[in-house]
């Protein structure tokens, strides 16, 4: 297993453009994370469900807005 990356590491080497804005994973103790790319926003949920809720309350519903990370993420590093 890798070393959690930050959400903006993530951004960064994965080709993240512009109009990439959200990230969404799971850290290595299992929570859900949802970050802004820029760190603006975000938050780590109990639940992928409840993160799906919160990163539709905040996408403005553009899925090309919006990265899955095969890898742990964190919020900070």
């Amino acid at each position: 297993m890798s070393i959690p990356r930050s959400v903006a590491a993530y951004a960064e080497n994965h080709g993240a453009s512009a109009d990439l804005q959200f990230a969404i994973g799971q850290d290595l103790q299992g929570r859900w994370i949802v970050a802004e790319t820029r760190g603006r926003s975000g938050g780590l949920f109990v639940s992928r469900e409840a993160a799906l809720r919160y990163l539709a309350s905040e996408w403005g519903r553009r899925p090309e807005s919006v990265r899955w990370s095969n890898e742990p993420l964190a919020l900070w590093r």
